[in-house]
């Protein structure tokens, strides 16, 4: 049994309630005044709340490649994107993927050719700086597989190098051991579209070439993947299939493929049906880019309603300033409102309050009742529920948006109880449904972990898989320890073995979809908390001590995406008031205010508010596929230091709670 002790914990520690000084508590108090009143402040009016996704300069850079492809090109809009891909230059020459990062191969690239595309010279001192950087990582050769297709795409790279893509994975079953629904959710949005494009090659070549990035000139030995050098592999034997692949695209364009027309009717099929009740395919701008392109392969004209609409909702991922132009990766309202929803809950705003209410309602309005494509890979008999992260979306509900809008609604009143309650309900039983074989959950399907499928040409973009992960385990595991669900539910069980077996061996935990092991210590140790576990075990005690011994001088922590590369930077970066919110509420787990590293955590977070109640943060503390892409939530500066103050002041109260109580208990036995 991995669980050491199923013992409840008391309600507070037995040394809590040594009294905190006056002007502590005052801050306290005045901070999470401010906080409540700015997030009141940003509401929409409909009730939800919304904030940017930032990411690095790599949208910017595909969107202009595309206009050249389109040979649709805005010059004004050009320039903005020509100033906002050089605002994002790093000092060495190069584009990173996250904020702080070094320079990466691919956005450097990207960057370069879009750039060039403009009318930059290549004599410009900048551009002189990024040819550098881009031949340091090896140049064009080391871009990864997509980024190599968008070039064959305008001419730049040969389709025979690019890793076949075909769309008769489509009418691979659930009979074999390996199929079209074991991909990640993102990876099939992305790569249904990209079949279509691989099939007709829709080659049209730009005027500028990026030979000068190819170190020792261009050489098929550079281009072509290189096999493993043992020759029975997993990657050989795909690669091998990929040459039959190529082969067989011969006799496609000769019309002598028998499967190849049906299957790129069932490909055209299944992406038009999963345009409908989306703002996009996916609706996540790597398959509505690809979507577009594919649409235009297929012989749609530009004014097919289709691809207007299909342009229409990539545009409106654009934020456009008079001298800029900069691109979100998708919109948040779901996710932002539920956490803004149960911070300003937690905060003991009152529960009947008409903003909360209001969000509230708009929340419930959100459930999607339709059986999209998790069926395939969770074939229950449950109803259908479930919350996506955008606006529209309704194929692909997921497990993290779930329990965050679960653990928001169960805190507000509103006009319609029954509703309210019947509407959780759903949404939990659902849920539940999708717990993993090994007793995690994921955040999209169920069991989608074939590691096979990362050895496929077309893989590196470290996303073809949904593993389950401690991060939204944990968080399912809080919202079941607020229901009273019992530490001997055996979902409850095993996911409380998943939890540990997970555990690093210095205490900490990965954090799948926040950076990093901050972001996944601090979500199993409010799960524990809310389970009601004895915290004084050592595996507890040991996460404890780890949050503490990464707390810098500021009082604050930080840690950048590097973890991801490797775990020897853990804890390391620039404090931010989102990642010091996680560490108090880890440490806050413990029911214990007088911690001194949880009153510098407090403190810091205090002393770092605006005047207006918000937090300035520049770190990237969002994690999209970990080693390629981040996000930036800029919701979560401001939203999360106000749980994090809530969820102290909470157990301050109690451990005050406490010490009144053996003081008048004390004075009683006196007399």
């Amino acid at each position: 049994m991995l669980i050491d002790s199923a013992t409840k914990v008391p309600p507070a520690p037995a040394n809590a309630g040594v009294r905190l000084p006056k002007e502590f508590a005052r801050d306290l108090e005045a901070a999470i005044s401010r906080s409540q009143e700015y997030l009141l402040g940003i509401q929409k009016p409909e009730g939800y709340w919304i904030g940017e996704l930032m990411v690095d300069s790599t949208l910017v850079s595909d969107t202009v490649a595309y206009h050249h492809w389109n040979g649709k090109i805005d010059p004004e809009w050009q320039r903005k994107a020509v100033n906002h891909i050089f605002s994002m230059q790093l000092a060495d020459g190069g584009w990173n993927i996250y904020h702080g990062g070094p320079s990466e191969v691919n956005a450097t690239i990207k960057a370069y050719l879009a750039l060039k595309l403009a009318g930059v010279p290549v004599t410009d001192y900048r551009m002189l700086k990024a040819r550098e950087v881009a031949l340091h990582f090896g140049g064009v050769p080391r871009m990864n597989t997509f980024s190599k297709l968008y070039l064959a795409l305008i001419g730049l790279f040969p389709w025979q190098y690019v890793p076949t893509i075909p769309c008769e994975v489509l009418f691979i079953g659930k009979w074999f051991h390996v199929n079209f629904w074991d991909m990640s959710n993102w990876s099939r949005g992305m790569i249904v579209p990209l079949s279509i494009i691989n099939h007709f090659k829709p080659t049209r070549p730009v005027k500028v070439n990026l030979d000068e990035l190819y170190p020792e000139g261009i050489h098929e030995r550079d281009m072509a993947l290189t096999p493993d050098p043992q020759r029975f592999t997993l990657r050989n034997f795909f690669l091998w299939l990929d040459r039959l692949h190529k082969l067989a695209e011969r006799f496609a364009r000769r019309g002598l493929h028998p499967f190849r027309k049906p299957a790129l009717r069932k490909a055209e099929q299944w992406m038009l049906e999963r345009f409908e009740g989306a703002d996009g395919l996916a609706a996540i701008f790597p398959a509505m880019l690809n979507s577009l392109i594919a649409l235009q392969c297929l012989g749609y004209p530009d004014d097919h309603p289709q691809v207007v609409r299909a342009a229409h909702e990539l545009k409106k991922l654009e934020h456009e300033t008079a001298d800029d132009v900069r691109i979100e990766p998708c919109f948040s309202p779901v996710w932002d409102t539920a956490i803004v929803l149960m911070c300003l809950a937690e905060s003991e705003l009152p529960d009947d309050h008409p903003m909360l209410v209001k969000a509230a309602e708009w929340l419930m309005g959100m459930e999607i009742r339709f059986a999209g494509d998790w069926i395939h890979k969770n074939p229950a008999k449950v109803e259908p529920s479930g919350w996506v992260f955008e606006f529209n979306n309704k194929w692909n509900p997921d497990v993290d948006d779930t329990a965050m809008v679960l653990l928001a609604l169960r805190k507000i009143p509103t006009a319609d109880p029954k509703k309210r309650d019947e509407c959780f309900q759903r949404g939990l039983k659902w849920m539940m449904t999708f717990q993993c074989k090994d007793g995690g959950w994921a955040s999209f399907d169920k069991d989608c972990t074939k590691n096979i499928l990362e050895k496929v040409p077309f893989a590196d973009h470290n996303a073809m898989l949904d593993p389950e992960c401690a991060d939204i385990t944990a968080r399912i595991l809080e919202l079941l320890g607020y229901e009273n669900v019992s530490l001997e539910h055996p979902q409850v069980k095993a996911a409380l073995q998943y939890i540990r077996k997970h555990q690093e061996e210095d205490g900490s935990w990965y954090g799948r979809w926040g950076v990093n092991y901050i972001y996944g210590t601090w979500q199993v140790l409010r799960g524990m908390r809310a389970m009601n576990l004895n915290m004084n075990q050592p595996w507890l005690l040991r996460a404890r001590s780890w949050l503490e011994s990464v707390q810098h001088e500021d009082g604050g922590w930080g840690e950048r995406c590097n973890t991801y590369d490797d775990p020897v930077f853990k804890g390391c970066g620039p404090s931010t008031a989102s990642q010091t919110a996680w560490a108090v509420m880890g440490l806050c787990a413990f029911d214990d205010p007088e911690n001194p590293a949880l009153k510098r955590g407090i403190e810091y977070l205090a002393r770092t508010q605006n005047p207006d109640g918000s937090w300035t943060e520049n770190e990237t503390t969002g994690t999209g596929f970990p080693k390629v892409f981040y996000l930036k939530y800029d919701m979560y500066r401001n939203a999360w230091p106000l749980l994090a103050l809530a969820t102290y002041r909470k157990i301050l109260n109690r451990a005050n709670a406490v010490r009144k109580n053996g003081e008048a208990s004390g004075q009683q036995a006196f007399h």
